[in-house]
């Protein structure tokens, strides 16, 4: 086996280096850019603008039906702007794409015993991802403009795909403590930035299901399936 020579080696390793680094480096621009685009749109509830709806995304249920406590600080607060008279619909997007798992409807029962009118409660039974959530808040619900309830950590994100859908947004932050495996989902959070600020600016694909228009000016009981 012809020895490969030790130029080559040290310059294929520098190689290696300088693309690993230059792709560091866009990673940590991309999501930089997303969160300072995003900051002056994080809002308390007194100082957020009225929308013509709540949008709440989706996080784990429960095998038993319950919300996580990630998901319900989300519906909480959530509930605390509705209060507030800031929107007067609620738009709840979530993973419904099997039988067995069905975020919205777990959000919607936890508003609805808050007292609140099933007309003024929109499911979104296809919110896979915050792109498709954003997506079809924009051309199935046609809401032009939201608030955004969601943690902290995944808000400039929410906000960044909302923008440069043409949707105008600001979001208020959900959490109440601190999360078991935060470090983790922080992470994460950084990769999902780069990977939706490709989506929204170069790849722009559709969501896995489009349809008929249900405006959040009408009645939301045009999306309860029970």
């Amino acid at each position: 086996m012809k020895r490969i020579p030790k130029k080559l080696v040290i310059r294929l390793f520098s190689i290696g280096v300088l693309a690993a680094a230059l792709i560091g480096t866009s990673i940590i621009g991309i999501s930089f850019i997303v969160v300072q685009s995003t900051k002056q749109k994080i809002v308390a509830i007194n100082e957020a603008e009225k929308a013509d709806c709540i949008l709440i995304l989706g996080a784990y249920v429960r095998p038993t039906g319950a919300p996580s406590e990630m998901l319900k600080d989300r519906l909480v607060k959530g509930y605390e702007v509705f209060s507030a008279k800031k929107a007067p619909k609620f738009l709840l997007s979530g993973d419904h794409g099997q039988k067995f798992y069905d975020e919205v409807n777990s959000m919607r029962d936890f508003i609805e015993a808050k007292g609140v009118d099933k007309e003024l409660i929109f499911l979104d039974h296809a919110g896979f991802s915050t792109y498709e959530s954003l997506y079809r808040t924009r051309d199935i619900f046609e809401a032009n403009k939201v608030i955004i309830v969601t943690q902290a950590y995944h808000l400039p994100r929410a906000l960044y795909i909302a923008e440069k859908m043409g949707i105008e947004a600001q979001g208020v932050p959900a959490e109440h403590f601190e999360y078991s495996g935060m470090a983790k989902f922080k992470t994460r959070e950084v990769a999902a930035r780069v990977k939706d600020f490709m989506l929204v600016n170069i790849i722009k694909p559709k969501p896995t299901y489009l349809g008929e228009a249900i405006p959040v000016s009408g009645s939301g009981t045009a999306t309860h399936d029970k």
